[in-house]
């Protein structure tokens, strides 16, 4: 990796984010042994998977809790099934201490009584909570069926209710730089914590994939394709390369972007290998 062509802010930029990087879990039977390999009080975010339902989610989000993490469970409105699930959800991470959540639509079909992020929002809201932060979902490059144009709407209902944004991944530092500066434009003033995929292997992600479902396979690859591609490169992915391509982008204040969420399918001990190289590499 060659860091020489940052300066020193940008340096110190990057520094940073690695060093207060956000992981993702996914709740499968071998999340508890790679969750040993997490920083101490590192942030964690929960997944919700239609394989697992949401009550997998809020148990690893407790566990995680009682480990020391500081967790951000997620709560899907298609996979929730009516108010007094929510509620009940709501109580459970009340009575845990998490105050924190990252609100998505979800993909279960049918969906329960929660059609979208934003009616789940609306619901909480009403119910009334301890949360503090609330985040919501960006698609720098889009949704495979979701319009643009709805994409759009949606961020501008949710907004009032959230605190920061978290994107899906993307590849391009261009394409993500350009859709916040969008943001920007049209008034959406959030932080955002950019989604980066963790160094992977796809022999693992696969494996991964297979537990959580055919369906929530198939609908993984579509929305990833891109993904899919950089892992069968020998050696698996490393998101070296982006990270250094956003390094500028660390230094905007009206970017503003708040550090990076990583998806780590779950491959916790590689990511924290690569996250340490990275860290001595900027040193």
């Amino acid at each position: 990796m060659n860091v020489t062509n940052l300066n020193a802010t940008e340096l110190a930029a990057v520094r940073n984010v690695i060093e207060n990087l956000h992981y993702e879990l996914i709740p499968l039977s071998n999340v508890i042994e790679q969750a040993a390999f997490l920083p101490e009080r590192a942030t964690v975010s929960v997944t919700a998977s239609p394989a697992k339902g949401m009550q997998a989610t809020i148990d690893l989000s407790l566990q995680l809790q009682d480990m020391g993490m500081h967790v951000i469970p997620h709560f899907s409105a298609r996979l929730t099934t009516d108010r007094a699930e929510l509620e009940a959800n709501l109580k459970a991470i009340d009575k845990a201490g998490i105050h924190r959540v990252f609100i998505v639509g979800g993909d279960a079909d049918p969906p329960g009584e929660f059609f979208d992020a934003f009616s789940l929002l609306q619901a909480i809201d009403d119910i009334g909570h301890t949360i503090d932060s609330f985040g919501i979902t960006g698609y720098p490059e889009g949704h495979p069926i979701i319009s643009d144009e709805l994409l759009e709407q949606a961020i501008v209902d949710k907004a009032p209710f959230a605190q920061y944004i978290t994107t899906q991944m993307c590849f391009e530092p261009d394409t993500i730089t350009d859709w916040i500066g969008h943001q920007r434009d049209r008034g959406i003033e959030l932080p955002v914590y950019l989604g980066i995929p963790g160094s992977a292997e796809l022999k693992k992600l696969l494996g991964i994939s297979a537990r959580i479902g055919v369906g929530d396979s198939i609908k993984f690859a579509a929305k990833n394709p891109k993904l899919i591609g950089r892992l069968v490169k020998p050696g698996g992915y490393s998101p070296d390369a982006l990270i250094l391509g956003l390094a500028h982008a660390l230094t905007d204040d009206r970017i503003n972007i708040e550090g990076f969420h990583c998806y780590t399918f779950n491959q916790v001990e590689r990511t924290e290998e690569w996250r340490r190289d990275m860290l001595e590499a900027l040193s």
